[in-house]
């Protein structure tokens, strides 16, 4: 790509932290932003609306009354005749070790140049369009293929790898959180329209992450399918793998690829199958008993499949769980999309990440809830198409976490 060694330049020279506030409003340079409440943070880039890291504390030297205050926020409650100030500090102090539990770079060049998409947003289609083309009222759109004949994450300078810019910032407070905005162009990878693109991050509650991601059509009606795509490991970044985990999904069926990992426009039942982690189960378990793919003619194990959430497809309702016995480290997903695609980090291959950690295969599990793939390929399932006038795309995500 032409463009690449001017946004490498940009990159490296924009990189910072903004202070707190409103002074970083509207900047469309490339910074990291910190949201902190107490001992929960974490980091945004607006490359590619990428979440470079969370951090929480593991469950190792919490007694039940510190964890009691983070969830009453009382100290009175327990110690009615102590300072407050002092109630508030023994109670940080007996709380568990610090641990940042998403995979990432050091530097935003890393995260130019990575490939793995790291923490980031993406679209504008997530996951995969098969033979990288769409019939939309009538016309042939022809996307960028970036996944052998097929586009993937939206092509190859996808919305992970553009600069967004920072509408709002509040790093501290009741409500941390960092808004992004985005307008992808008409023809942009090939897809037909101008689009306004809005994701806000917000630590809304102690230990809780939300996501809120918004669309709009501004002239054409265009597929939309948003997708986040951080890697979470609960023992910590760089601890090793995640085969241990346990996962839980809400989900009673799956919808079948074909060894491109394109839908074969199949819903399919679990029951019976190694898909079926409808109770806690350990990732491990049946991880050798699922195809996630080929390298250099060799069979890649793993999952990477997208599941068919139940309940209402537009309502917000638990999607997963994971917890790591190791740390205590425990998340709840919950989302308004129809499917989520679980992945087992089956390509990673000795990656060097944060600090020199080497993220090596099944180092981490993502969680992307999302229309389903290739859904503009298959009227079947859910639309994802976004027409001018009309409804804007939208996609919320809660990440719960607990020690």
């Amino acid at each position: 790509m032409a463009g690449a060694p001017l946004l490498l330049l940009l990159a490296a020279v924009c990189l910072a932290c903004f202070a707190p506030g409103a002074n970083a409003a509207g900047r469309k340079m490339v910074g990291v932003y910190e949201l902190s409440k107490g001992d929960f943070s974490a980091k945004v880039t607006n490359w590619g609306a990428t979440v470079t890291s969370v951090v929480f504390p593991d469950s190792k030297g919490v007694s039940w009354d510190s964890a009691m205050l983070h969830v009453l926020g009382s100290c009175d409650a327990f110690v009615p005749a102590i300072r407050k100030e002092f109630c508030l500090s023994f109670s940080f102090s007996l709380s568990g070790n610090l641990g940042d539990v998403v995979l990432g770079y050091d530097t935003i060049g890393e995260y130019v140049n990575g490939s793995s998409y790291f923490g980031a947003l993406v679209g504008r289609v997530a996951n995969r369009v098969a033979k990288a083309r769409f019939v939309l009222d009538g016309k042939v759109y022809h996307l960028y293929a970036n996944d052998g004949k097929n586009a993937l994450h939206g092509g190859h300078r996808g919305f992970s790898k553009v600069i967004w810019t920072v509408k709002e910032y509040v790093s501290g407070g009741d409500s941390p959180h960092i808004t992004l905005y985005y307008h992808s162009f008409d023809g942009e990878q090939g897809f037909p329209g101008a689009l306004d693109v809005y994701v806000t991050y917000e630590l809304s509650s102690p230990y809780v992450l939300s996501v809120r991601m918004n669309a709009t059509a501004l002239d054409k009606a265009t597929p939309v399918n948003l997708a986040q795509h951080t890697y979470w490991n609960l023992g910590g970044e760089g601890s090793g793998d995640v085969l241990g985990n346990t996962v839980q999904l809400f989900a009673a069926r799956y919808t079948p690829v074909d060894a491109t990992l394109i839908p074969t426009g199949q819903l399919a039942p679990v029951a019976g199958t190694p898909y079926d982690l409808r109770a806690p189960t350990a990732v491990r378990e049946h991880l050798r008993q699922v195809v996630g793919g080929s390298s250099n003619g060799s069979t890649i194990y793993g999952y990477d499949i997208n599941y068919v959430v139940d309940g209402d497809a537009r309502a917000l309702r638990k999607v997963a769980a994971v917890r790591d016995g190791a740390s205590g480290r425990a998340l709840e997903l919950w989302a308004d999309q129809p499917g989520v695609q679980f992945y087992t980090g089956n390509f990673l291959q000795d990656v060097k990440g944060k600090g020199g950690s080497v993220y090596g295969q099944y180092g981490a599990l993502c969680l992307e809830t999302q229309g389903f793939p290739d859904a503009v390929n298959h009227p079947e399932f859910p639309s994802q198409i976004v027409r001018p006038g009309q409804a804007a795309y939208k996609h919320d995500m809660v990440f719960k976490f607990s020690f």
